[in-house]
């Protein structure tokens, strides 16, 4: 590989598109409309949207080594000094910069005073020797490979007293990129007729050993066609194992705590034949109006979706209604890291509690909708073990009508027996966690 190359423009296009990602979600969106005024354009592009996806990986660690220089926390900066900021340490640190570009970074403090005030050209012209010089202390194994794979320190920290040495083959999992899965629905056509028409477009795929209905696409693929008629639903397989497990019949009376965007309540739907209820809870307008648009595509007839917190949903449907309850509850998500890279960075130990805290209290009210005799199932995208086996230990111990079913597959068991857990560097998808609870008969 030879040294990086960079114009004046190439890096102005770079700095306002990640000036613009912290205004315009998502940060694709951000991109396009910067690369557009710089007219960026072909290899030009591939080249630039590698280099700034780069930086939102790397965003956390950028900021901690912008804080190291300067002693206080970039986020109190001049927005336009912060961006430059970014892509200097990303081009100067992280890659092999030419001359040339050294001297174009240098050139920055130009576009900075012209941006802002010149005093902000001054201070990034002060500062750039400092971040051309700049060797990273990697005292500690936690820093190392903080830096080797662009996780905070703490949950590192976490997963390694978790799986011990299988830590580093986890993060390194979170870093690697998951085919688009689709969950074919049955209510609709067969996986054979999907897999018709994906070998009709040349595409390849895999069919998941675990799920039969969940398609693995191997080559770049707009599913588009095939969402619109309804024919696959976008789906991890991790996810698709949740409506499994729970199992709900036809004529059964259904609640999905917090079911958008729907691709679980369509699931249910399609193992219930389309055949007795399901009440389909969320607070959030926008994914209720997607979850409505999936379950129609999906032809879906059974589901009413309600707006409304899971919590009150004893009071708006009544106590002992429901055969089963899927609760997968609301979570911090990082088990979702591999289709959300940024994420990693927006991950706060000390919101840990609050959430927990929400999901007792759903899980409270998910016990109070089940009939005698009706089954629980209680999951997240998580792999924090407060967030998964705390809460159902905390759970059982106050509930004496309470029984784990234990689950013998299909991925390894959790750190409490009868649990399961799904694991990104195991299982080749999202990291899940898994309990199913029976309420004993009278």
């Amino acid at each position: 590989m030879g040294k990086l190359k960079l114009s004046d423009r190439q890096l102005y296009a770079i700095i306002e598109a990640v000036k613009l990602g912290e205004e315009l979600k998502p940060s694709q969106q951000a991109k396009r409309k910067a690369f557009a005024k710089y007219k960026i354009e072909g290899w030009e592009n591939s080249k630039l949207t590698g280099i700034f996806y780069s930086i939102q990986r790397r965003l956390g660690l950028i900021d901690e080594i912008i804080e190291e220089l300067i002693g206080v926390s970039p986020l109190i900066l001049d927005p336009w000094l912060r961006a430059t900021l970014r892509v200097a340490i990303e081009v100067a640190i992280f890659r092999d910069p030419s001359e040339r570009t050294r001297q174009h970074l240098k050139g920055l403090a130009q576009f900075l005073s012209k941006k802002t005030h010149p005093f902000v050209g001054y201070y990034y012209y002060d500062l750039l020797p400092r971040i051309l010089e700049y060797v990273p202390k990697l005292d500690t194994e936690e820093k190392r490979l903080k830096w080797d794979y662009l996780f905070p320190e703490w949950f590192i920290k976490r997963m390694k007293e978790l799986i011990g040495d299988e830590a580093e083959e986890l993060l390194k999992a979170l870093n690697e990129t998951l085919p688009m899965s689709m969950r074919v629905n049955l209510l609709k056509t067969s996986v054979d007729e999907v897999e018709d028409y994906l070998k009709s477009k040349n595409v390849r795929f895999e069919r998941s050993e675990r799920v039969g209905t969940v398609l693995r696409i191997l080559d770049s693929f707009n599913p588009e066609w095939l969402f619109n008629k309804g024919w696959t639903i976008p789906q991890e397989e991790a996810a698709a194992v949740a409506s499994l497990v729970l199992a709900p019949e036809p004529g059964e009376t259904v609640v999905d705590l917090a079911a958008a965007p729907g691709g679980k309540t369509a699931h249910m739907a399609e193992l219930m034949n389309n055949t007795g209820k399901i009440y389909a809870f969320d607070i959030d307008s926008a994914r209720i109006k997607r979850m409505k648009e999936v379950l129609r595509r999906a032809g879906v007839e059974i589901a009413e979706t309600i707006k409304a917190d899971g919590r009150k949903a004893p009071e708006i449907l009544g106590e002992k209604i429901a055969d089963r309850v899927l609760l997968d509850a609301p979570c911090t998500s990082d088990g979702t890291i591999v289709k959300n890279p940024e994420l990693r960075w927006r991950l706060r130990e000390k919101n840990i509690p609050k959430v927990v805290q929400l999901q007792k209290e759903l899980i409270e009210s998910a016990w109070k909708l089940l009939k005698p005799g009706g089954r629980l199932l209680y999951s997240t995208c998580s792999m924090l073990p407060e967030e998964n086996e705390g809460v159902v230990e905390w759970f059982l111990t106050r509930h004496e009508d309470a029984e784990l079913i234990p689950l013998n597959g299909p991925y390894d068991g959790g750190f409490l027996s009868g649990t399961m857990r799904a694991w990104p560097h195991r299982h080749r998808t999202i990291g899940f966690f898994y309990a199913l609870i029976e309420k004993k008969g009278d």
